[in-house]
């Protein structure tokens, strides 16, 4: 696979046949049978795990009896060579959560910096050594607020870690990747950075680039990512880290051992050698985002920009009414992000499944309830 690497060029734009008229205003049609409930709460890969990667998890049952290590030196290897480095530099984890959990183990104690809101689990991870949580508001343009954090950092005592997720969860929105490596120039070493790149594959945008090649080479640098999201393996839990090759080892004593399993293992080095899976994941994304973000647009549902595989837009009303009526319809969105309550982070399926959505999105305005 090719391997991205800092700047990235632009994706050359190419989606005018997928693009839908924005359709008549109406009322939502017959539902879609479907087995379970709509699930566009999760941002997960709606369209599964590569063909390529069921079948080596298939095959890999017939080594389910044996511990998972034939496979690990593969996968880190698979993994190093994506990002132009040694398996020396790769941590593998149980999902990309179990890389953060590590980020603040490994510290045991001292100050987190997130931004408000922000993907949750690392702050959940931290709780049991007795952080201290420092919150920053996102922007006005909903960006992490570099600024602010650089100030608490400063103003902070001991060891910090500093959590950056971008494009940031649940907002889709990208933070100033130029502001984020002048920060990381500057700080002293007892600040840690944890860049999660879960969405990196998603983005297109020319001013957007990945930290690998900084967290190869700066030991107070991680760079986070997962399978679980454009390799659609959410739920057999695959992650990893990449690091300087000291701060790997450090970070290495703390964790779970045999880990990932082994069909995830398996699955994850078929994806990374699969050149079509992410071409074909980022279209398939930006058609259904597309039909998404032109019904929000039709019923005035402001969206921000997304850079992701979910849109966080506007809804008049009460959060936990409009949660159930969608769960009375067979959907699920997304969870609250306190403090943005008049927001609802909707996952993107696939279009069959936004063009459902959407004459349900039409059926609540025509009841006066959107």
């Amino acid at each position: 696979m090719q391997r991205r690497t800092f700047f990235r060029a632009g994706v050359a734009a190419g989606l005018a046949g997928f693009v839908r008229p924005t359709p008549a205003f109406a009322l939502a049609p017959a539902p879609i049978r479907r087995a379970g409930p709509l699930r566009l709460n999760s941002n997960e890969n709606p369209m599964g795990l590569a063909p390529s990667a069921r079948e080596a998890a298939l095959a890999g049952m017939s080594e389910a009896n044996r511990y998972p290590f034939t496979a690990m030196g593969p996968l880190r290897e698979a993994i190093a060579a994506r990002h132009g480095t040694t398996p020396a530099h790769v941590l593998l984890g149980n999902g990309s959560t179990e890389i953060l959990r590590v980020a603040v183990a490994a510290g045991a104690t001292g100050t987190l910096i997130v931004a408000e809101p922000t993907f949750e689990d690392i702050t959940d991870y931290a709780r049991p050594f007795g952080y201290r949580v420092e919150r920053v508001p996102l922007t006005a343009a909903f960006a992490h607020d570099i600024a602010a954090m650089r100030d608490r950092a400063a103003a902070s005592d001991g060891p910090v870690v500093v959590y950056l997720c971008n494009p940031n969860n649940p907002t889709a929105t990208l933070t100033d990747c130029g502001e984020i490596a002048s920060w990381i120039q500057d700080a002293p070493e007892r600040v840690f950075f944890v860049v999660d790149e879960a969405y990196f594959d998603f983005v297109d945008d020319a001013g957007y680039w990945s930290f690998d090649q900084v967290a190869l080479t700066r030991p107070n640098v991680l760079l986070v990512r997962t399978f679980s999201k454009i390799f659609g393996m959410a739920g057999l839990r695959a992650g990893y880290g990449i690091a300087h090759a000291d701060t790997a080892a450090r970070l290495g004593g703390h964790l779970t051992q045999s880990t990932p399993n082994h069909l995830a293992q398996v699955a994850a080095i078929a994806s990374l050698q699969d050149e079509e899976l992410i071409p074909r994941g980022r279209l398939a994304n930006q058609r259904a985002r597309r039909i998404l973000l032109d019904v929000l647009g039709e019923l005035e549902l402001a969206a921000l920009p997304s850079h992701a595989n979910f849109v966080m837009h506007r809804i008049p009303g009460d959060l936990r009414t409009y949660q159930g009526r969608m769960r009375e319809r067979g959907v699920q969105v997304g969870r609250a992000f306190p403090p943005m309550m008049g927001y609802n982070r909707v996952s993107i399926g696939l279009p069959a499944e936004m063009e459902e959505f959407a004459g349900i999105l039409r059926d609540f305005r025509g009841r006066g309830w959107v």
